[in-house]
């Protein structure tokens, strides 16, 4: 295989898989707690019904009626004890309360410890998406020097690699910025 458009393509993967890290490492942060209800704290939830393990938004409807409680309104109401187990089970520091038709969980306060251990596990988070990166880049740079053997000069290559660089400067630039906004909203709510 000759490379005919200067890596063009190995530019335009490297991208799409950074910019595939970076969502995920936003779909991570929006599963953490951050002292007000939003229904993506239960977007990981996984309820065990008719033994597949479903993801509960496609069991019930969640919505945040008020600011520190979510309303949890199964399709189906036989459900309702199974997403109560998997509630209980999935530990998210709310006791769900069940009415035989709904069941709402109520968000306590956040202490400052609890504070401190949800920013560390978001900068956790942050670092596995760092990490995700820099195999972005090194997947990136092998592809290059690979593509040197099919017909890439030299130069094009050392070029492609330092574009590389940049996308993934750009990428953890963006990544640093999520990591602090989270961080604020947990630190001040």
């Amino acid at each position: 295989m000759v490379v005919d458009d200067g890596g063009k393509q190995i530019l335009a993967d490297v991208e799409e898989r950074m910019d595939k890290a970076v969502q995920h490492l936003k779909n991570e942060l929006r599963a953490i707690r951050s002292g007000r209800a939003v229904p993506a704290l239960v977007e990981n939830v996984r309820v065990d019904y008719y033994g597949s393990p479903t993801p509960i938004n496609q069991l019930a409807q969640v919505s945040a009626p008020e600011a520190r409680q979510l309303l949890i309104k199964p399709f189906d109401t036989k459900a309702l004890a199974d997403i109560e187990r998997a509630v209980l089970k999935a530990d998210l520091g709310m006791s769900p309360n069940s009415d035989g038709k709904v069941l709402r969980l109520n968000l306590p306060a956040l202490s400052e410890e609890q504070r401190k251990k949800l920013a560390n596990r978001v900068k956790d988070i942050g670092e596995t998406a760092r990490v995700s990166l820099r195999n972005v880049r090194r997947d990136g740079n092998k592809a290059a020097e690979a593509a040197k053997k099919d017909g890439l000069s030299e130069d094009q290559v050392k070029d492609l690699e330092a574009r590389v660089q940049d996308l993934l400067k750009v990428h953890e630039a963006n990544v640093d910025s999520i990591l602090k906004a989270k961080t604020e909203e947990i630190m001040t709510v």
